[in-house]
């Protein structure tokens, strides 16, 4: 008799699968509501881009004490622990744009009056 798949297995594959519904419907939006989706899954309390570096950093703990008792190498827990990092950095230069993302996406679908200004793809970052 199989085992039946275990439900944090189930929410995972949901969330992924969920995930890549998400990710075609922000591909087909217009922009006003892209921009909508965009601020709320970047958003550090309650977005994906949170949870989803919560999930990695808690994974990094299970998977240290996981090496400390010999089950798993060394380098997955590292590897886990450099991913949370990166995640973590990349949601700190990403919410210096949080300003812009909140005020795009709370503006009316309108036409305005003046179109906005395009801006130079190339941008130098400062460090």
């Amino acid at each position: 008799m199989p085992h039946p798949t275990p439900y944090p297995v189930r929410l995972a594959d949901e969330i992924t699968r969920q995930l890549g519904q998400l990710a075609d419907h922000l591909a087909q939006l217009p922009p006003h509501q892209a921009t909508q989706v965009i601020a709320r899954v970047l958003d550090p309390d309650d977005g994906v881009l949170g949870g989803v570096t919560h999930l990695v950093s808690t994974s990094s703990v299970f998977a240290k004490n996981q090496a400390e008792r010999g089950v798993l190498p060394a380098e997955v827990w590292l590897a886990l622990g450099r991913a949370a990092n990166e995640l973590d950095a990349m949601g700190g230069d990403l919410d210096e744009h949080r300003e812009a993302l909140r005020h795009v996406s709370t503006q009316p679908a309108t036409k305005t009056a003046k179109p906005p200004v395009p801006a130079p793809l190339v941008v130098r970052r400062r460090r």
